[in-house]
């Protein structure tokens, strides 16, 4: 599984990829610290799945998020601090598949990427076993 995390904290996909690796999931995990960046690594990489934060400095997760709609339909998976309905409203409008808001476990983040891995027919396969770690 290729997972793109585009957050301006590194330490998220940092996190992120230890938890995988500690739940035996094998993801290769690129990282962008910026919207732009993020926009440019998914037209590169094609990543099976994105993880977006909505708040971030130049270009919020709302506008990544409409940019890539543009030329993608790569599952996106918004992982954000905001927990306001208007916000999960808006991510969704924007193009968003998924919406958790941290923190959150990692039993629900791996059941999460799952339901969004079943849309993929690459991916049609038995999903990930998860833990009670959390994220």
């Amino acid at each position: 599984m290729k997972l793109l995390v585009i957050d301006d904290d590194p330490s998220t996909a940092d996190l992120l990829e230890a938890i995988l690796q500690t739940m035996n999931i094998p993801a290769a995990i690129e990282q962008a610290t910026t919207g732009v960046e993020g926009i440019q690594k998914v037209k590169e990489t094609q990543p099976d799945i994105i993880i977006l934060d909505l708040v971030m400095p130049e270009m919020d997760g709302w506008k990544v998020c409409q940019e890539i709609r543009q030329f993608s339909n790569v599952p996106i998976l918004i992982l954000s601090a905001l927990d306001q309905p208007g916000h999960v409203a808006a991510a969704l409008d924007a193009g968003a598949d998924d919406y958790l808001v941290k923190p959150v476990s990692a039993n629900i983040l791996v059941a999460h990427l799952n339901t969004l891995l079943r849309r993929s027919p690459k991916w049609n396969t038995q999903p990930f076993v998860v833990s009670r770690a959390s994220f």
